[in-house]
């Protein structure tokens, strides 16, 4: 392998390559003939402490393809295994690698990492390159979510390679660099648990704990301490996954991390019409990813996470799986509480607690569940509704009205609602105007990808900042028009 030669720009640590090399295969991003910085996320870069001038340059694109590695660095692909659909394969960093971790502006250490950076050991006959339509799509939703206070990996870049990559048809190529708080995965915990090495499974809690669960390693005891946090953050982000409407489409299990944050931006969408059972995915063909399966699939892939634990909570199995067993019985009750705190601000009835006089956690519970009947039964666009609710507080009901087929059930609904005094400028604190819509994500990487930024922009301008209404962005606030048809996501790779 040759040695590339190395870009002062800034300083990486090796922390996840030094303390767990049995999960690292040091390696070197592929060659970029022609590199070209598509989008630079400025503010991030801000907090990571890098010059976003200077990530322009030369030495900038040498870093943000992992061409031109910090100096010190060791560029690494991580090795995981997951459950793909239910079926379990041992996997890694195919075309991806952690360049390192660095200490941002705040304290914080984070990673950064490349995808389409290229062939590595675990690529099992793929390419190991990415086109620019699927990175800019993780650009556009992950800043989205983060707008949007929903916890995620971030991008930094991307920069097209000038390398063509081959898919149904011929598409240019480009590297995405993205930050998360760790790439550890439940696949991370599964592949160990898989190799029978109890000493390195423990070594690796304890850098999950170090990294993300510090308050975990002074519990009397600490490993199920760790498995009760992840629980927690994954219960906790699934309900905000839940309320804004968003589809994740692949939640295997090394999709899942350790951090409580969103992560591969692959198949993903936010929901149109409100249905339970949507789809997007092109690849989950039996709807095990569907919009309300999200809850049970994240339970199910914490209870993959736990049977990685066992080795560590008890001497005895039987004990083990009864301390597990109990801990993950907690994720019901911690995403009921989630979403059930959620939907009431969504309805504009504050918090538990406001006022003495104020509705039960089980009455709004109850108002919610209506409601979303009405709204699967008239097929009702999902963001759209949320922000003319505001507006029915505010006494004009027509807009909210004009989207049910059953008008009796929905005025009724409306007032029992409003006998509660709904507060409409918190509802619109909370309920997004712009989301990555569908239709404009589409027109925005078709445009990107024949070499026009103007649409990407655009969107990214609006849904930067989600909740304030502004002159000029009316388009990014409707709904698809009826010719956009059903939509379909592709995975990208």
């Amino acid at each position: 392998m040759s040695t590339a030669p190395t870009t002062s720009l800034t300083t990486l640590q090796a922390r996840f390559a030094t303390e767990l090399p049995e999960l690292a295969r040091v390696w070197q991003a592929d060659e970029a003939p022609a590199p070209r910085l598509l989008v630079l996320n400025e503010p991030l870069a801000a907090e990571l402490g890098l010059d976003a001038e200077e990530l322009r340059g030369a030495e900038g694109l040498g870093l943000l393809t992992g061409t031109l590695p910090p100096k010190g660095a060791h560029p690494v692909a991580q090795a995981y295994a997951g459950h793909q659909f239910g079926g379990f394969a041992r996997l890694g960093d195919g075309r991806a690698l952690l360049l390192g971790e660095l200490t941002d502006t705040a304290g914080r250490l984070r990673d950064l990492h490349l995808k389409g950076s290229g062939r590595t050991p675990y690529a099992r006959g793929g390419d190991g390159l990415a086109a620019v339509g699927p990175m800019l799509r993780e650009f556009i939703v992950s800043e989205a979510m983060h707008a949007l206070g929903i916890p995620t990996t971030r991008s930094l870049a991307v920069v097209a390679t000038g390398r063509d990559v081959y898919r149904e048809s011929v598409l240019p190529g480009a590297v995405l660099a993205r930050v998360a708080s760790s790439h550890l995965r439940v696949g991370t915990f599964q592949l160990v648990a898989a190799l029978g090495d109890d000493a390195l499974l423990r070594r690796l809690a304890d850098h999950a704990i170090a990294r993300h669960h510090p308050a975990a390693a002074e519990d009397p005891q600490p490993y199920l301490a760790l498995y009760r946090a992840v629980i927690a953050a994954q219960a906790e982000l699934i309900a905000q996954w839940m309320l804004v409407g968003f589809v994740h489409g692949v939640m295997n299990t090394d999709n899942m991390t350790i951090s409580g944050e969103t992560i591969d931006y692959g198949p993903c969408a936010f929901l149109e019409a409100f249905d339970p059972g949507t789809v997007f995915s092109s690849i989950d063909t039996g709807g095990r990813y569907a919009y309300a399966n999200q809850p049970p699939i994240g339970a199910w892939n914490l209870a993959r996470f736990g049977e990685t634990l066992l080795p560590l909570l008890a001497e005895s199995q039987d004990e083990a799986v009864e301390l597990a067993t109990a801990a993950l019985d907690g994720f019901g009750e911690a995403y009921n509480a989630a979403w059930s705190a959620g939907i009431r601000a969504k309805l504009g009835l504050g918090t538990v607690g406001d006022a003495a006089d104020g509705p039960s956690v089980e009455a709004v519970d109850e108002l919610a569940g209506e409601l979303l009947g009405l709204l699967r039964a008239s097929h009702v666009e999902h963001t759209s509704f949320w922000r003319e609710l505001a507006t029915a507080a505010r006494g004009d009901a027509e807009p909210v009205r004009g989207r049910f087929l059953d008008l009796p059930a929905i005025d009724a609904w409306l007032e029992r609602w409003r006998a509660l005094g709904p507060d409409p400028d918190a509802m619109d604190a909370v309920n997004p105007l712009y989301i990555p819509r569908n239709h404009l994500v589409e027109e925005a990487l078709d445009a990107a990808t024949g070499g026009d930024l103007v649409p990407l922009l655009g969107l990214l301008d609006a849904v930067r900042s989600p909740y304030v209404e502004r002159p000029g962005l009316e388009r990014y606030a409707e709904p698809a028009p009826e010719d956009f048809g059903k939509y379909m996501t592709f995975c990208g790779t």
